[in-house]
């Protein structure tokens, strides 16, 4: 979470400094494989275009020198346990007081109170508490978590907008402020319309799959050779789509007119729309479906992603040159900016790459610095 929300800052010009324990670093420089050359892949998708610093936070010089960077800072993120930070004398309260304009960002897997405030935080674990992982999947097999780590990157997203909003804030009042958020209320936020079909008919809403609760038909089908998915968002989509089918039938089936009857006779739909995908291939179907005007795509994956036109013209696929693994691939920035855009311009850091370059930017002279390194302090 912290690093995913930091690389969002950093994408649109944040000068993001990154501090890591000596030796290891980031927990995960370590995930993998799969490994570049050494690095790991997982650490090399969330943390370009940032600084590192390597600082012991276990030595009372270590956390001093934190505060002394606070000072001159304009944000502060933290992803650890709550607590932690304020036993290490770098929480809130202690940087606030350093810097009253700071704004102080903590990301947790339960935020800062509360009954389950001293859980550990995992996005596997805040997807299932949040109310996710009931609603995905089949009913006929167990939940499932979604294939990213949407809990992790969701609270990112979250706190990277509590930053922003928390830095608007200052420039009227001139006060930095707490931003608290939690993996589990990012993913009961994402609900939504789920928790009001909920809250409207007191219904525990079902695992559809691919499909839509509130709107038939909007899944994936399989074809003749592999599958597509196919979003009919009215009623003059579904027409569209029964003449794509060529089932002029289904269209004047009384049952099937409006979307309320599609979402009450679905069992008995569905069914025949499967039969009916399945006589034509993927590419087929796109064809006619295009034709037509019903909104329609295959399922792509990763690898085909990397190959398609439309995400190669956004730049949604970009190459940087790494110090020690080389040419690396990294996804781009999905909003752009007329005026003033984001840029990809630096590779993930290696391990305290900058933490010279940092410190004596921040007033420390060559010689405290050394005295520091010597004293395992910085690295």
């Amino acid at each position: 979470s912290g690093p995913y929300c930091t690389m969002m800052l950093a994408d649109f010009g944040a000068d993001v400094i990154k501090i890591e324990r000596p030796e290891t670093g980031d927990d995960t420089r370590s995930w993998g494989p799969p490994f570049i050359n050494g690095e790991a892949a997982y650490f090399l998708s969330v943390n370009r275009n940032k600084r590192s610093v390597v600082v012991d936070l276990k030595a009372p010089e270590g956390r001093d020198l934190i505060r002394r960077l606070a000072r001159q800072c304009d944000v502060v993120v933290e992803n650890f346990r709550p607590g932690t930070a304020a036993k290490l004398g770098i929480g809130p309260e202690d940087l606030l007081r350093e810097n009253p304009r700071l704004v102080y960002a903590s990301i947790s897997g339960f935020g800062q109170d509360g009954p389950y405030r001293d859980k550990p935080g995992y996005d596997a674990i805040a997807q299932a508490m949040g109310g996710i992982m009931g609603v995905t999947g089949t009913e006929d097999a167990p939940p499932v978590r979604a294939g990213v780590a949407i809990a992790d990157i969701g609270a990112g997203m979250w706190a990277a907008f509590g930053i922003l909003a928390a830095l608007w804030e200052r420039e009227r009042s001139g006060r930095g402020q707490v931003v608290d958020v939690s993996l589990l209320e990012g993913q009961i936020a994402w609900l939504t319309y789920v928790a009001g079909n909920y809250f409207a008919t007191g219904q525990v809403p079902r695992r559809y799959g691919s499909a839509h609760p509130n709107l038939v038909p909007y899944q994936a089908f399989e074809t003749a050779d592999g599958h597509v998915i196919v979003a009919v968002g009215n009623d003059s989509l579904w027409r569209r789509f029964c003449e794509a089918m060529e089932r002029p039938d289904l269209a004047a089936d009384a049952r099937f007119a409006t979307n309320a009857g599609r979402v009450t006779h679905r069992d008995e739909l569905l069914p025949e729309l499967e039969r009916v995908m399945r006589s034509r291939t993927t590419a087929e179907w796109l064809e006619r479906l295009d034709r037509v005007g019903v909104p329609a795509g295959p399922i792509l994956s990763v690898a085909d992603l990397t190959r398609d036109p439309h995400v190669r013209h956004r730049r949604m696929i970009v190459e940087l040159e790494h110090p020690r693994a080389g040419v690396i691939r990294v996804t781009g920035i999905p909003v752009k900016l007329s005026e003033t855009p984001g840029a990809i311009y630096a590779p993930p850091p290696l391990l305290g790459q900058h933490t010279d370059e940092v410190l004596a930017e921040f007033g420390l002279d060559p010689e405290e610095r050394r005295r520091l390194r010597e004293a395992g302090v910085i690295a």
